[in-house]
């Protein structure tokens, strides 16, 4: 038996994207423990993962977020093929290794099989590294990683009863999956990627509250500081503090840049996309006779 959950914020949202991707994966005794949010993201799925261990014959757990779409028939089989191996914690459809703070994608990413849909600016699609497998990179390979992306995690039955989402350290959203793939790699349990098919439903705006954003990088680079890379800096008390902090200002105006760039490349699709098309070249006369007597302004010396 296998049971997915998802914190739900928004019922719309969940009953639109999530539920009917559930209803595609599930098994004749799948159990869906999708719950009401309970304040936070680390709290309401630590509820669902307490009710998860309480749950007997559990396979596994899968936990999605409300705005994800499960498109692939073969979704359970295939995170069941990777808790063949009792070492494996967790399970995702995306990650990357040498991770050093809660922007896992700052990494070497090496599979990513979800694509990314935006309602933003007229709405578009993103696909990310191995969504189109005609385009997948040489490479690109799945196995174990350092993080997962958080949107789609697989727990084992170890990881449901032992590991938690750190509801002190982290705030209302960020880092939860850095740190729960960190615990789980601390224990000596392994992070894997496997061939999930998700569309992500997202803004094209990936931080939204920054302060939050770079107080969660900080606060989790500190936790996990000895599985980290450490900043060189002054002897002192205080370098550390500044350096994640420096790194983590840093890391969130990448982000935003990143997500400028997107931005400007939609403008420029749709630009493209009016140019070239029939209703622009038919009205070409048009604009260039209206140009021709158009009243040009005065000069004013």
């Amino acid at each position: 038996m296998v049971a997915i959950g998802s914190a739900v914020t928004s019922p719309e949202k969940y009953e639109a994207l999530a539920e009917p991707g559930i209803r595609l994966a599930a098994e004749p005794d799948t159990v869906v423990l999708s719950r009401a949010s309970a304040g936070s993201l680390f709290r309401s799925y630590n509820i669902i993962l307490d009710e998860a261990s309480k749950m007997e014959d559990l396979e596994f757990l899968v936990l999605i977020h409300q705005d994800a779409q499960i498109e692939d028939p073969e979704f359970i089989q295939k995170i069941r093929n990777e808790f063949k191996d009792p070492d494996v914690a967790l399970v995702g459809c995306a990650g990357a290794i040498g991770v050093r703070n809660i922007a896992w994608w700052e990494g070497a990413v090496t599979w990513a099989s979800f694509t990314h849909v935006y309602d933003d600016l007229g709405g578009g699609e993103i696909p990310a590294l191995t969504w189109l497998t005609e385009e997948t990179p040489s490479y690109a390979s799945l196995g174990e990683v350092d993080m997962i992306d958080g949107f789609v995690i697989g727990f084992s039955p170890w990881a449901i009863q032992n590991l938690r989402f750190d509801e002190i350290t982290g705030s209302a959203l960020h880092g939860y999956d850095f740190d729960i793939s960190f615990q789980a790699r601390d224990a000596g349990k392994k992070v894997v990627t496997a061939d999930l098919k998700v569309v992500h439903h997202h803004s094209i705006e990936l931080i939204r509250d920054v302060d939050s954003w770079v107080n969660a990088h900080v606060d989790f680079a500190k936790k996990w500081d000895h599985m980290l890379p450490s900043p060189e800096g002054p002897d002192d008390h205080y370098w550390e503090g500044r350096a994640r902090r420096a790194e983590a200002e840093a890391s969130a105006a990448r982000t935003m840049a990143g997500a400028g760039r997107l931005i400007n490349d939609v403008f420029e699709q749709q630009i493209d996309e009016i140019l070239n098309s029939k209703s622009w070249k038919i009205t070409r006369p048009l604009r260039w006779f209206t140009n021709l007597f158009k009243k040009k302004p005065e000069k004013t010396y």
